[in-house]
């Protein structure tokens, strides 16, 4: 039985739930797979941080959590003085990292996993803005120190994407993908078929949490861009970045265009696409009227969709459908079991 030693850097929903669904898992983890663990630490930037090498108590951290309270009660050290402070003093052997993503760097999420690597860590993350910028120089900096850099959460939550990519298509060549990657705008536009306003909308998505106080980087299609240059730099092997990526957000769909395709039967998605072209590619995130043979015309609420096609299969498709913290908390787990076993 192997027991590793865990670091969690970003403390809001998805790690409070990523924290429970360690606690719901200690047991499977340790029949089926010999695994045990310990949380040595848990670093936020405005509720504090804890560090305790022999293992904190995760339960009273998930209740401080969730009480918006301050997490220093809890350690048996000085408290760090930043992020990259929690990473070299910790000394555990995983580092999730979950902080928010940044479209236009990748920091500083970037620098915390370069780091977790170079102290000899595992690297998991459901941070975007790593895999975009960073992929290639994160894969080689894990391979010569024999670590795993995994992000499965990156691109719709805790499907496996990525992972069935690495593990279960071996020679397939991916040639075009097409999806709705974006839960916030879906549900927008799903609630304007209901005769909402797009302000209307808008607000519930900000009242549910799926959208923030300012929602441009779902509505103005950044969130979307973002995960289309995650998935062609990982899974077709060419680097992009969201700006390159042609982009259209849904500020401009009306009631009177929602209506409009629902009398022809069809629907508005924000849809993305990304193909092979010559040794490039084309890429796009706008909104379309898509019909109903299509695969995304289905795929409401917050649920997300998306379409391979490969050299050898035709066509492929994965729904994640009303996904929430602990979908993508899942997939957290599952890069943690991959990692090492």
């Amino acid at each position: 039985m192997t027991k590793y030693k865990l670091a969690l850097l970003g403390f809001g929903n998805v790690g409070q739930a990523f924290a429970q669904l360690l606690l719901d898992k200690q047991e499977e983890l340790k029949t089926r797979y010999n695994i045990e663990y310990s949380v040595s630490g848990i670093f936020t930037n405005r509720h504090g941080s804890a560090i305790d090498p022999d293992g904190l108590d995760i339960e009273a951290a998930v209740a401080l959590g969730k009480a918006h309270a301050n997490l220093n009660a809890l350690s048996t050290i000085d408290s760090v003085k930043d992020s990259m402070d929690f990473i070299r003093g910790v000394k555990a052997e995983i580092l999730f990292e979950n902080s928010p993503v940044n479209y236009e760097t990748g920091q500083p999420a970037l620098d915390h996993i370069k780091l977790a690597l170079e102290e000899g860590m595992h690297a998991i993350t459901a941070n975007k803005g790593p895999v975009v910028h960073g992929y290639h120089e994160l894969t080689q900096l894990a391979n010569s120190r024999n670590r795993k850099f995994y992000f499965e959460s990156a691109v719709m939550d805790g499907a496996p994407i990525f992972s069935l990519f690495r593990s279960a298509l071996p020679g397939a060549r991916l040639l075009s993908f097409t999806g709705i990657l974006n839960s916030t705008t879906n549900l927008i536009l799903t609630r304007m078929e209901d005769d909402e306003t797009f302000e209307q909308a808008l607000s519930y998505t900000q009242s549910a949490g799926l959208a923030e106080t300012d929602p441009s980087g779902d509505i103005d299609g950044w969130d979307a861009s973002v995960k289309v240059a995650a998935l062609a730099t990982v899974l077709m092997d060419i680097p992009i970045k969201p700006v390159d990526v042609e982009r259209q957000g849904i500020r401009g769909i009306t009631s009177d265009d929602i209506r409009a395709a629902k009398a022809a039967g069809e629907r508005w998605k924000l849809v993305c696409t990304c193909r092979r072209e010559g040794s490039g590619l084309k890429t796009r995130v706008a909104p379309e009227r898509v019909p109903i043979k299509s695969p995304l015309y289905n795929v409401m609420g917050s649920s997300s969709v998306v379409s391979f096609e490969m050299d050898v299969l035709s066509n492929l498709t994965i729904v994640e459908n009303d996904p929430g913290p602990e979908t993508t908390a899942y997939g957290l787990l599952a890069d943690f079991i991959n990692a090492v076993r």
